[in-house]
């Protein structure tokens, strides 16, 4: 359920992304902040604006919710979003805002490369999907991998519709979507690759 809040932000940024004038410099989002557009990317300042606002609104429910707490992931996917939206909206400057993703994606592919070292050898991944599946040890050290590449991948993927492909011509779109349809058609590769692994309780 946790994980359908992180979508909220990403609509509400590809609807603003998609319905604003991009050379029109105003907008009434803008003006109730006294932020100021751009004149050739202001849809991305607006959508910009409004994925700032709502990750604050759904972390912000899900600190209460969650008892006052974030997750690690929750606290740095946060931190990334009013770090480069604050510097796209403070500096008009579309850069800052389409490298984020890049990094987050980094973020957790190193992160979980390095997992082992602080959990006594075991990786995050065998940590939290150990109650669904039974492998040997070689067994989670190649998903330890498979999910480390997953996350280089939408890193790259990012980078080439933000940087290179048509100069980002569809990286709104790829943003809004890319992570869930290459995490859908990574996770239903693992489950079926693995199904014969599935601890008969987790069944």
């Amino acid at each position: 359920m946790k994980a359908l809040f992180d979508y909220i932000p990403l609509i509400v940024f590809f609807y603003l992304y998609k319905t604003t004038d991009q050379n029109n410099p105003h907008h009434p989002l803008l003006d109730v902040f006294g932020l100021t557009g751009a004149t050739t990317n202001n849809h991305i300042i607006v959508a910009t604006l409004g994925l700032s606002l709502a990750t604050l609104i759904v972390y912000g429910f899900l600190f209460v919710s969650q008892k006052f707490r974030l997750e690690k992931q929750q606290i740095f996917v946060l931190l990334m979003t009013v770090i480069f939206g604050g510097l796209t909206l403070a500096l008009r400057d579309d850069f800052y805002i389409r490298l984020k993703a890049v990094l987050i994606n980094l973020g957790f592919a190193g992160g979980l490369a390095l997992s082992p070292l602080f959990l006594n050898q075991q990786s995050a991944i065998q940590k939290m999907l150990s109650p669904i599946f039974q492998l040997s040890s070689a067994g989670w050290k190649k998903l330890h991998w498979a999910w480390v590449g997953l996350f280089t991948l939408m890193a790259s993927l990012h980078a080439f519709f933000a940087f290179v492909f048509m100069n980002g011509k569809y990286w709104g779109e790829f943003t809004a979507f890319g992570d869930m349809i290459v995490m859908l058609i990574f996770m239903m590769g693992m489950f079926y690759a693995l199904r014969k692994n599935i601890r008969s309780d987790a069944q």
